[in-house]
């Protein structure tokens, strides 16, 4: 289910898009839903980094959750590339949908720094990243 179609609709702040997929932000969340067919990579993925620091600035601590609405393909060599581009992320996850989306969400998980990353619906998604950020910024002076 995108974003826009689901209960947190009427939270967004903002949306983007961009050729990569839309951005969807919150007050500490962006949900991200790449497009159909594209392969993420730390060569191609400027413009989604930029809106993300743009956004954020760079001592706001938030979380991204990547909505696989459809399906695509990450570069999971340059997870700690992309976790550089973005050092105040404190919450990830991704949604899947169906069991191909989960399994790559697993192996995704594998690269991560964090524990579970991997959500049935993105209602849990949220409230996990949420959880994160609010830890995280507890322990923020900014």
């Amino acid at each position: 289910m995108k974003i826009i179609e689901s209960e947190f609709s009427n939270h967004i702040i903002k949306s983007v898009e961009k050729d990569l997929g839309n951005i969807h932000f919150f007050n500490h969340i962006a949900v991200v839903e790449f497009n159909e067919g594209v392969h993420v990579d730390i060569n191609n993925s400027e413009e989604i980094f930029n809106e993300i620091n743009a956004y954020f600035g760079s001592a706001k601590p938030f979380g991204v959750i990547a909505n696989r609405i459809n399906s695509y393909s990450v570069k999971l060599l340059d997870a700690d590339l992309f976790r550089k581009k973005v050092k105040n992320l404190c919450g990830y996850a991704v949604v899947s949908y169906n069991l191909a989306g989960k399994m790559n969400a697993e192996i995704e998980n594998s690269f991560c720094l964090s524990e579970n990353i991997s959500y049935d619906n993105i209602k849990d998604a949220i409230s996990h990243v949420c959880g994160k950020v609010k830890i995280s910024t507890s322990f923020s002076l900014n």
